[in-house]
Order: structure tokens, then C-alpha cells, then sequence
């Protein structure tokens, strides 16, 4: 039961910290529409998304309208479409993504996610055509988002695959060029990338997973910057027990919606993702906190140091308050969509070396950053197998989502709009990485991956 005094605490935090529960996230397999005739795999899944996620959108403004809390985006994630599409490799694959398009259309959500490829050991049958439909797929879509899954502790890092993904985020963009670029921030590059994951744009429904599940994504980085801003001169450990505290009444929100939105769906409940995922907005930013904190500037010296103690203490709360904990859970640091970030990043405070060095405490990785548009595919891919060595030597995920701005150079901006934001385009280091990328191969898993 709640009491009076936390149910009013909640409806302030809602009213005037920014919280909200950014998505429900309606996992479904696609398992069972495997066929090896295209258009009917793609009837199939069409139809089993629409059965079961008919009434996702309305469950979740009724739930939204019932309780007062936000929710922002209604999502669907499905069976990573390169081991649906491997019965039908030699067939046009892209058309996978058109019946997930119509789907999402049909149903009215905000984003679909699992036009994916899990590829950290190799390559299997449907891997290649789906990695190489991906520019035109995200190009000739709205709601289709895309992740390919390059590394893993136990595997170790597929660098054939890292080299293929530096071309496939440059085609990505230069496609859709006349949209700032938009289709890049549609795809993700993962090292140790869950099953459950309710956010886009990595979203993927795991062959480990259930038929169908709910999954919550719950926010909150206002609330917490909120609840330090009123701590005073406390120490540091204080600082990590007010984050511990106010991520449980956060998580406590979701694990509420995701329950309900379980039982009205008849369907069941798979996690809750604790992750601080800030917006545009001024207040509701991951940096705010870590400037709360103490920091003039985030991305000045010490940053890494708050950015643990706040990913740690979120995780430390959070779990207490939900039964079922899972996805990526910690706090995001993606630039563009970070009001704090987009600032740090435009007074050259916020670089990518120490965003870099951030992500080995966060719970992803280098997420919506804006580089030049001549970047090369080498130096593109040479990030993504840096962030990806990161992930796997210590057993976290990562990932990277770089946005090349096709015809910016660095000190100019792209704008996307909404949640996805808008920010400056940060230089790079052009020194080239090409003869080590173009070499190939995999490198091996790391020692700690032997724990069987």
C-alpha cells in the first residue's frame, strides 16, 4: 500500500521533476512465422503482431490516464528478423522491415525494434543479407529500428563484422541525408547486448525469451537531481544513499505500470529497466546530476567517478523495488538527448575521449553522437571495436550509435526532434585506424569469459 505522503511525493515528482515511464515494451517471438517463402513469413508476422499488440497503445493511455503517470512511448520488439529471414536468405530481404513498418503502422506505436543480427562469433545463414539490407531498410522506414551484435565476453569481438557495421552506419546516413541523417539514429552496434532490452533503438525480442512479454523502461534523472539539489553540503556517501532511495520510488512507478499493463494484456511480465533515460528537456538530463554533484561542467575531471556512483546507486535502489530487474539498467548518456550533454558537448568540455571513458561505468555506451560527415567507414568501425572492447573485457554491454552528418563538419549541428534531440557535431581523432580494421579475423574472448 501507499501512504498519503509518498502518493503526493510521486504526483510531484510527475507534476514537476520530469518523471515519467518512457515506454512499455511489448516483446513478441517470431519464431513460429518462419518460412521459406518470404511473403509468407511476412503475412505471418504481420498478423501475429497485430494479434497480440492490438491493444498495446490504448492499455497504455488507459493506464496513463487511470494512475496520472506519463508514458511515453508504446514499443514493440520482436525475434531479430536475420534468424527469421535465414530460411529465406536468397529472396529481398528488405522486406522483412516493410511488413514490421505496416505493423507498427497498424497498431500505432512509436518504434518497432529487432530488425537485428546477433553475429559476435560469425556470420549465420540470413546474418549477411539483413546487415546489408539495413541503409535501405531505415532509409524507406519510419518505426523500424536496427542493432547488430558484433562482440561478447564469451565469444570476443567478430572485427569482420565490426568492419561490414563502419560501412553500414555511413550508408545509413548518406541515405538519408535530406533528413539530417535520421536513419543512423535508428541503428545500434552492441558488445554483451541483452534479450530484454525495452529501448530502442537496440530493442531486441531474445530467442531466450518468452512467446510474447512486457517489458518497462522507467526515467527519472530530474527527480534525482531534484531530491540532491536538496542535500546540501553532504558527503558522498550520502549523495549514493539519496540516488539509492529516489531510484526505488522511480522503479517502483514502473514495476506498478508494468504489472498492470501485464495483467490487462493478459500477457506476461518480463522486466523493468532502471535506467535514468534523460530527454531534450532542461532538468530531465544525466549530466544535471553530475553536475548537482559538484562538477562545474560534466565531461570536466571527475566525471567518470559521479557517473559510477550514480550508475551503481540507481541499480542498488532500483532492484529493491521491482521483482523482476533486467534490459541495461543504470543511466544513459546519450549527447543529443541530454540538454546537460548537448551544452558540455558545445563548449568543447564534453569530449568523445571522455565520453569514452564514461561508458566503461554507464550502462551502455557512445549513444547518439554526432561526428563529421567525411568520417570514414575505418574510423567509424575503429570506435565501435574500441566501445566493443570495452563491453566484453568487462562483461557489460555497450554499444555505439554514432550519427555521421552528412555535409557537417565538426562545430555544426544536426536536429532531429522529440526524444532524439539535436547537437553538435564533435570532432574526431583522423589519424587512420584502416590497416588494423581491414585485417580482420576476431579477436579472442578475454580470460574471464572461462567462468564455466
Amino acid at each position: 500500500m501507499f501512504s498519503s505522503h509518498e502518493i503526493l511525493e510521486t504526483i510531484n515528482m510527475i507534476d514537476n521533476e520530469d518523471l515519467d515511464v518512457r515506454t512499455i515494451t511489448m516483446g513478441i517471438s517470431l519464431l513460429d512465422c518462419i518460412d521459406d517463402n518470404i511473403d509468407k513469413a511476412c503475412e505471418k508476422i504481420y498478423n501475429k503482431i497485430c494479434r497480440y499488440a492490438k491493444d498495446l497503445v490504448k492499455t497504455g493511455e488507459d493506464i496513463s490516464r487511470e494512475y496520472g503517470i506519463p508514458i511515453i512511448h508504446k514499443r514493440i520488439s520482436v525475434t531479430p528478423i536475420a534468424m527469421v529471414a535465414a530460411a529465406c536468405q536468397s529472396q529481398k530481404t528488405v522486406k522483412f522491415a516493410y511488413a514490421l513498418e505496416k505493423a507498427a503502422q497498424t497498431v500505432g506505436v512509436n518504434f518497432i525494434g529487432g530488425y537485428s543480427a546477433l553475429v559476435q562469433k560469425g556470420f549465420a545463414a540470413g546474418d549477411y543479407a539483413l546487415i546489408e539490407s539495413i541503409p535501405e531498410a531505415l532509409a524507406t522506414t519510419d518505426h523500424v529500428c536496427s542493432s547488430v551484435n558484433i562482440g561478447s565476453t564469451k565469444a570476443g569481438i567478430n572485427m569482420d563484422a565490426v568492419a561490414k557495421m563502419g560501412r553500414i552506419v555511413k550508408q545509413t546516413a548518406q541515405l538519408t541525408a535530406d533528413r539530417d541523417c535520421i536513419g543512423a539514429a535508428k541503428l545500434v552496434v552492441f558488445c554483451n547486448a541483452p534479450e530484454d532490452n525495452p529501448f530502442m533503438a537496440g530493442a531486441f525480442h531474445g530467442p531466450g525469451e518468452p512467446d510474447c512479454e512486457i517489458n518497462v523502461g522507467v526515467s527519472g534523472p530530474g527527480v534525482v537531481r531534484a531530491a540532491l539539489a536538496k542535500c546540501g553540503s553532504c558527503d558522498i556517501t550520502e549523495v549514493a544513499n539519496i540516488i539509492k532511495k529516489t531510484a526505488f520510488k522511480i522503479t517502483r512507478t514502473g514495476q506498478l505500470v508494468a504489472q498492470e499493463a501485464s495483467r490487462r494484456l493478459q500477457v506476461p511480465f518480463g522486466i523493468v529497466d532502471l535506467s535514468l533515460a534523460p530527454t531534450p528537456a532542461v532538468g530531465d538530463s544525466v549530466a544535471y546530476i553530475l553536475e548537482e554533484m559538484g562538477l562545474e561542467t560534466c565531461g570536466c575531471h571527475g566525471t567518470t567517478a559521479a557517473l559510477a556512483l550514480l550508475n551503481d546507486a540507481v541499480k542498488k535502489g532500483g532492484v529493491m523495488a521491482s521483482s523482476h530487474v533486467g534490459g541495461l539498467s543504470g543511466a544513459f548518456i546519450p549527447v543529443t538527448e541530454d540538454a546537460g550533454m548537448i551544452n558540455a558537448a558545445r563548449s568543447g568540455c564534453l569530449t568523445l575521449n571522455k565520453l569514452e571513458a564514461m561508458t566503461a561505468v554507464c550502462s551502455v555506451g557512445l549513444d547518439m553522437i554526432n561526428v563529421p560527415g567525411d568520417t570514414t567507414p575505418e574510423v567509424i568501425s575503429a570506435i565501435i571495436a574500441d566501445e566493443a572492447a570495452i563491453g566484453m573485457v568487462n562483461s557489460k554491454t555497450t554499444a555505439v550509435r554514432l550519427i555521421p552528418a552528412i555535409g557537417k563538419k565538426a562545430g555544426e549541428e544536426l536536429n532531429f526532434g522529440g526524444l532524439l534531440g539535436g547537437g553538435p557535431v564533435m570532432p574526431l581523432n583522423e589519424a587512420s585506424p584502416a590497416k588494423f580494421i581491414n585485417r580482420g579475423g576476431r579477436i579472442p574472448a578475454p580470460l574471464q569469459s572461462l567462468k564455466n
